[in-house]
């Protein structure tokens, strides 16, 4: 697949910034569910997961470290080039999944056999509620279906947002408009203020 280039301004969901993809940017991408992208923002490099944002496109969180190597801040246009990656890492799994497979040694072995996606997929799901009793509930479906011999998560809308602290009903959220946001200088210009107040102070 050739690189995906487009231009899109920094917005922010409470404190978290993120960037929304064009329609035109996230039709290209092999997936309308999650698709994790290597690339660079204003030139510097970073790897992601694009999530769906429930209404046919994609985003993705923007690091502090990110916006620091940019100097960038929300409201900012910034220049994006993305590939997807041919192979998907590891996910990252919840210590109570984790504690769950641990003590599951046929589910345990379904799961180090099906692909990291599919891992992927299974952990999507299950933390796509912010109800804890639901997880629980999740999790335990998930290795019985494991059990069973099911190797894909089937559970889901993959073109569902399922951040539930970005997003209600599977869609992402609005943006949160500049008045409600605490404002915050960008890192790299408190950091030059730091500097120049101990500089103020020798």
């Amino acid at each position: 697949m050739s690189t995906i280039r487009f231009q899109a301004k920094l917005t922010a969901i409470g404190s978290q910034t993120i960037v929304k993809l064009p329609k035109a940017a996230s039709s290209r991408l092999r997936s309308r569910g999650v698709n994790l992208v290597e690339g660079t923002l204003d030139g510097h490099s970073f790897q992601a997961p694009l999530e769906p944002d429930g209404k046919g496109s994609h985003w993705f969180k923007v690091s502090g470290t990110m916006l620091e190597a940019a100097r960038a801040t929300v409201g900012d246009s910034v220049s994006i080039e993305i590939e997807p990656m041919v192979t998907w890492p590891e996910p990252e799994i919840p210590a109570d999944l984790g504690r769950a497979l641990a003590s599951d040694p046929r589910a345990r072995s379904v799961w180090t056999d099906i692909t990291p996606l599919a891992r992927w997929d299974w952990i999507r799901w299950i933390g796509s509620t912010r109800n804890p009793d639901t997880r629980a509930i999740r999790i335990e479906k998930t290795l019985s279906k494991l059990r069973s011999g099911k190797r894909a998560a089937c559970c889901f809308n993959r073109s569902q947002c399922t951040d539930p602290a970005m997003s209600q009903n599977g869609v992402l959220l609005e943006a949160t408009p500049a008045e409600k946001r605490k404002k915050r200088q960008p890192i790299y210009e408190r950091g030059r203020a730091r500097r120049l107040d101990s500089l103020s102070e020798s």
